[in-house]
């Protein structure tokens, strides 16, 4: 049996058959590089998931953004709904896929979630850096074009819960703007309070994510990808050491969960059928 090289389409990656099994690669090309003459142990990881998305290779200055977006990024937290849905899964017993597929369904939504990127670099490609358009958008936010999640409700890119800019937000948005320079990073730090003042609560990470993303040049859909993509490293470390722990070690309840009505405890005649 033989493959021809016309078997397989795609503009990212290209394999030339194995001399001696033509049913394995023996040469893989991504984007025309050798992955493994050219690119193995000659550039980071960062730089091949620019390459992979992008199918060239960064710059310097984009190379550092994209790290240091990637650091920014890597673990949301407890405190974040997506860690937790990976805390609850190792907690459990859950195999290492189950909580990554757990975090990845609660951080794809709205709220700080991969779908509020998608909007906000959406928005990105409409307004610009047109403040009253934005202004606009921020204030009656909707699916353009429409598809199947639900309506959008709230400002994308902004916390549903608080006014108050977290400290390590202010900090990512200052250090990537820094990093990157003049673009929607800087125009996002220069406008942030006036944004905040507009929807009435405070930015989000998903907004500075997505601000990075646009001025890295990667497509919203791209973007969503990459947002849910690069938060994994934290929810998998988290799971691992939950499942460790147990559930009674939940850092949120470190003594336990205490039942004060126990129905395990009552006389049967009390419980309910």
């Amino acid at each position: 049996m033989k493959f021809s090289d016309a078997t397989i389409t795609t503009a990212i990656w290209q394999e030339i058959p194995d001399t001696e099994d033509p049913m394995q690669a023996g040469v893989c090309y991504c984007a025309g590089y050798d992955v493994y003459q050219d690119l193995l142990g000659k550039i980071t990881w960062i730089e091949y998931l620019f390459l992979l998305f992008r199918r060239e290779l960064p710059c310097s200055r984009q190379r550092a953004l994209l790290e240091g977006l990637a650091v920014a990024l890597a673990n949301p937290g407890p405190r974040d709904l997506s860690v937790r849905a990976a805390m609850n899964g190792g907690a459990g017993g859950s195999t290492a896929a189950s909580c990554l597929m757990a975090a990845l369904a609660v951080a794809a939504g709205y709220h700080g979630g991969a779908r509020d990127v998608y909007h906000v670099m959406v928005a990105f490609e409409h307004w610009g850096d047109n403040l009253e358009h934005w202004r606009t958008f921020l204030t009656a936010p909707r699916d353009d074009p429409p598809d199947s999640w639900p309506e959008v409700k709230t400002a994308p890119g902004f916390m549903a819960t608080t006014t108050v800019c977290p400290a390590p937000i202010k900090h990512t948005l200052d250090y990537l703007a820094a990093t990157f320079g003049e673009g929607k990073l800087a125009w996002l730090r220069r406008h942030r309070t006036t944004l905040e003042s507009i929807t009435g609560l405070a930015l989000a990470q998903s907004a500075v994510a997505a601000a990075a993303l646009a001025d890295l040049g990667f497509s919203p859909d791209a973007g969503e990808a990459l947002f849910l993509l690069l938060r994994l490293p934290g929810a998998s470390a988290h799971a691992l050491e939950q499942s460790e722990l147990g559930w009674r070690a939940m850092p949120f309840h470190a003594t336990g969960i205490q039942l004060s009505n126990d129905p395990g405890l009552q006389p049967r005649s009390r419980r309910k059928s």
